[in-house]
């Protein structure tokens, strides 16, 4: 083979490295075979160069048929559903034979017909037109001069830069996939394990109690001054399962993230997007909820912001496959039942803001940097304005009976009264839950008259509420007005007739009053 050859087959590489884009993914060892990848042309994702004498035309079949197979190895580790492959020939002279008709149209490989090599000839007598073919096939006019003769060292020094230029475009590559070891990652892992052991011994991770007590978001706390609520539940999980699929995806995503970002970006990357997504949740859930979710939503987050940044490394490492594992992700979420989307939707948003906030090690870009923070701060400034609000606090009944409850299992009849009686004065229109479990704290705080005049408002929207009619029996027979309680009473019995403890009241009440005689 002559040096004239040679050096076309490298600068041929050259050019696709340099001007295109291409990386080398195969280089065999007697530098005459080379693959580049650019998976991001979806029109020729894959060239393969030969430097060859093609003797024979059956030479030519043979290599063009061990293109497509190798091809077709390269295509299903890609995972594509085709693989068009330009392979170029750089010959001193074509085939002595008829050989045209053997690189007039694609050879398809036939295992499946999904991987195609569509093949140019560059030899003496047909590099213009080969020129033309491969400009065609770039759809970018690709052309250089050629000499008459070249020197081993000019072959040589281009070689060398060619190879140096691949190597310096991996390395830098590599630079940003690779920034940092994971560390963070592992000590998270370890932190949201340990406090699941401590929730399973002290009640269970499933237990409401014990949500509450270590930390998951509740709106009426937060309400009450628990701001801090936006925080602890980043690590709680709600029972095993929900623990060993936040865990997983912590593995997988978090060190991807923390790799490129670098330890302490991805720590802040992290615990922003938690604390977005239980922001979001705060403002659009009335249900205590606690877990990674939103934070691990916020690794999805950030790696996007890293497709923003890097576009074509984005799209040949990791492109397509994260955008398929975050669209399930996302039909999942809304289509399974119990699910807080708000969290993750925050969550998202908040590891994307978060990314910009902080962007790449050694890469610093102030101004986009000091939007993303701008930005940010209204969102978050915007949003908790918004979850404050007294319009917002008035709507959250869900989160004010949970915790009237709560404190009604303690016996804590003061904080539940507090409550109650404040989400009364700020509702527009309280539901007789509300007036339910506000009489019976004052019940139990001794203000009979208050309690009466509330389980007659929650009758009065409820008339069929068979509990409230109870209560309201009980309290007139603590006020001696027998009458009234044995027509409660009898309401009662009547809306739930299998209750044994209305048709025992309604039973004592008959009885008392026959004995009294006032019953006659």
């Amino acid at each position: 083979m002559k040096s004239r050859e040679e050096y076309i087959f490298w600068k041929l590489a050259h050019s696709f490295i340099a001007d295109y884009g291409y990386r080398i993914i195969q280089l065999f060892e007697n530098h005459q075979e080379l693959w580049l990848e650019k998976l991001e042309n979806k029109a020729v994702p894959i060239i393969r160069l030969r430097l060859q004498d093609l003797d024979w035309s059956n030479v030519l079949q043979r290599d063009i048929e061990f293109t497509a197979a190798n091809g077709e190895r390269i295509r299903q580790q890609l995972n594509r559903r085709e693989l068009p492959i330009l392979n170029l020939y750089i010959s001193e002279y074509p085939p002595v034979d008829e050989y045209e008709f053997r690189i007039e149209h694609p050879y398809v490989h036939p295992q499946g017909n999904k991987t195609t090599v569509r093949t140019i000839l560059l030899a003496q007598g047909l590099i213009d037109q080969g020129f033309q073919f491969l400009s065609e096939a770039m759809q970018h006019p690709t052309q250089f001069p050629i000499a008459a003769e070249y020197t081993e060292y000019d072959v040589q020094t281009l070689k060398a830069e060619t190879l140096s230029l691949a190597m310096n475009k991996e390395k830098a590559d590599r630079a940003i996939l690779f920034n940092s070891k994971p560390f963070f990652t592992y000590v998270l892992i370890a932190i949201q394990v340990a406090v699941f052991v401590l929730m399973e011994i002290s009640g269970g991770s499933t237990n409401t109690s014990t949500l509450i007590k270590f930390g998951a978001k509740v709106n009426q706390l937060i309400y009450d001054g628990e701001w801090w609520r936006f925080f602890t539940p980043i690590f709680l999980h709600i029972g095993f399962l929900h623990l060993l699929f936040n865990t997983m995806a912590l593995y997988y995503l978090g060190i991807t993230v923390e790799r490129i970002f670098g330890k302490l970006r991805f720590l802040f990357i992290y615990i922003f997007a938690g604390v977005m997504g239980f922001i979001a949740s705060f403002i659009f859930s009335t249900n205590l909820s606690a877990g990674a979710s939103g934070a691990i939503y916020g690794c999805f987050g950030a790696l996007l912001y890293f497709g923003m940044i890097y576009p074509k490394l984005f799209s040949r490492t990791m492109g397509m496959n994260l955008l398929v594992v975050l669209g399930i992700n996302l039909i999942f979420s809304f289509t399974a039942p119990s699910i807080d989307n708000a969290g993750h939707l925050g969550g998202l948003a908040g590891g994307f803001l978060a990314a910009g906030i902080v962007h790449f090690p050694k890469r610093k870009k102030w101004l986009l940097q000091m939007l993303f923070l701008i930005i940010s701060a209204a969102i978050t400034w915007g949003a908790l304005s918004y979850g404050y609000s007294p319009a917002v606090k008035s709507q959250d009944e869900t989160s004010a009976l949970m915790m009237a409850q709560e404190y009604l299992k303690q016996k804590n009849y003061d904080a539940a009264y507090r409550t109650l009686k404040d989400f009364e004065k700020s509702a527009d229109q309280p539901t007789d839950k509300t007036y339910f479990l506000l009489s019976y704290a004052e019940i139990k705080k001794g203000l009979l008259p208050d309690a009466k005049i509330h389980l007659q408002k929650a009758i009065n929207l409820n008339p069929k509420f068979h509990e409230a009619y109870y209560n309201l029996a009980l309290i007139n027979l603590e006020q001696n007005d027998m009458n009234a309680a044995k027509m409660n009473a009898e309401k009662a019995a009547k809306l739930k007739p299998d209750r044994n403890d209305y048709k025992n009241l309604v039973r004592e009440i008959n009885q008392h009053l026959q004995s009294s005689g006032a019953g006659e």
